[in-house]
């Protein structure tokens, strides 16, 4: 068994206050056993709109955030996976940006969100660059690997799907689900659906009020919650094994008798 968290929080436009609520919930989650916690999208730094502070705050993988993760994760021994801001050669636009450190303190893998936000009124587009599609970049922790997307990417269910042809066994989906009509429904079926339509764990984590709507949650290969959080500020753990997923996919094989691969869209 390796024990996980979900750790959701509402990031703030200080930096060094965000560091701390990071450091604080890590060595929670460390104390209960956990090998791995997931924050949510923009954990180094958010703010009500997406407006040039974005741009201005944005940090380097080798800059004072990423640099002080690792110490973090050194300290707390375990892996910790955090939504940042990184600058491009844009200088009006970032990349969204997920890191995962790993309990040595090094950046273990890098994802870039591939799908913005351009739906339900609202345009990441505007400050965010797309990142470039790549081979998935995956992690390993307790001899089972994990691979990261981003928010809105969950919509699009071939991300997941390329994600779990890399080898992952473990989905880890930082967010900040923004509030809206049916958005709640929406969240809660579409990582059930990715857990269930490539039997694999998804650890989903989102931004608390206002910015998000908080239900984090740990769910397995078969659509089953394991641990989930509310709409406040918390830590969820729950333990996954690759024994799990074996037994699944022995019962449920789709990903053997599927007759469609995912083609990149020109």
């Amino acid at each position: 068994m390796l024990p996980i968290a979900v750790a959701q929080f509402t990031p703030t436009t200080d930096k060094k206050r965000n560091t701390e609520t990071i450091r604080t919930h890590v060595k929670s989650a460390a104390t209960r056993g956990a090998r791995v916690v997931v924050f949510p999208e923009f954990s180094m730094y958010s703010a009500p709109a997406m407006d040039e502070r974005f741009i201005q705050s944005a940090e380097p993988l080798n800059g004072d955030f990423v640099r002080e993760l690792g110490v973090i994760a050194k300290e707390s021994g375990l892996s910790v996976i955090c939504g940042m801001n990184e600058p491009t050669e844009d200088p009006d636009r970032i990349h969204n940006t997920l890191v995962a450190v790993n309990e040595d303190g090094q950046i273990a893998a890098i994802y870039r969100k591939v799908h913005l936000y351009d739906a339900f009124g609202y345009t990441e587009s505007s400050k965010v660059r797309p990142g470039a599609i790549e081979v998935p970049d995956l992690f390993e922790v307790g001899g089972i690997r994990f691979g990261m997307q981003t928010c809105y990417d969950v919509r699009f269910p071939e991300v997941t799907r390329r994600i779990v042809d890399a080898g992952a066994d473990v989905l880890v989906l930082p967010a900040a689900w923004v509030p809206g009509p049916l958005k709640e429904d929406h969240w809660a079926t579409l990582v059930r659906a990715r857990a269930v339509e490539n039997t694999m764990y998804v650890a989903a984590c989102g931004q608390t009020a206002p910015g998000g709507i908080g239900r984090s949650m740990i769910v397995d290969p078969m659509g089953v919650q394991l641990a989930s959080l509310a709409e406040a500020e918390g830590v969820a753990i729950a333990d996954i094994s690759a024994d799990r997923i074996s037994e699944v996919r022995t019962v449920n094989p789709a990903l053997n008798l599927r007759r469609f691969t995912v083609v990149e869209r020109d």
